[in-house]
């Protein structure tokens, strides 16, 4: 399905549709993201998210076995991170994650990221964070989603 607009937020009923609302934002960024990575654990595909947008640091934590997994190069800024737990306006905490990078031109070098989440809840689907990310070689990063 395509993203449907109701008010000032986008809703899909599947993980795809974060792509395409990465894509949107992205584009409107100036930093369009051509290159995706869907977060899985070996239980699930629902996790809680942890995000410091400053610090370019996310880690997501499987719903089903609680594990947790640093997102892209997100666990060589930890230290400095204070990380807050990311919520959807419907209240739900749980969501399926997809990365999306930009990259510089005539490069496989990481120049932008964009976290996407998707709530199962409420189908609502948002980026929560993006940043500039330096990481060099953007099959490893999104390896590590």
């Amino acid at each position: 399905m395509a993203l449907q607009k109701r008010g000032k937020y986008r809703y899909g009923d599947g993980q795809a549709d974060i792509r395409e609302e990465i894509a949107r934002y992205s584009k409107a960024n100036e930093y369009p993201a051509h290159h995706f990575a869907d977060a899985v654990c070996r239980c699930g595909r629902t996790f809680r998210l942890l995000l410091d947008e400053d610090e370019g640091a996310a880690v997501r934590i499987c719903a089903a076995c609680s594990d947790e997994h640093p997102i892209g190069d997100s666990g060589d800024f930890l230290a400095e991170a204070e990380l807050d737990e990311c919520a959807c306006p419907c209240g739900g905490e749980r969501f399926e994650i997809t990365v999306g990078v930009s990259l510089y031109e005539g490069s496989e070098d990481v120049r932008w990221l964009y976290l996407g989440c998707r709530c199962p809840n409420c189908g609502l689907v948002a980026v929560y964070g993006d940043w500039k990310n330096e990481f060099e070689g953007y099959q490893q990063l999104l390896a590590r989603v």
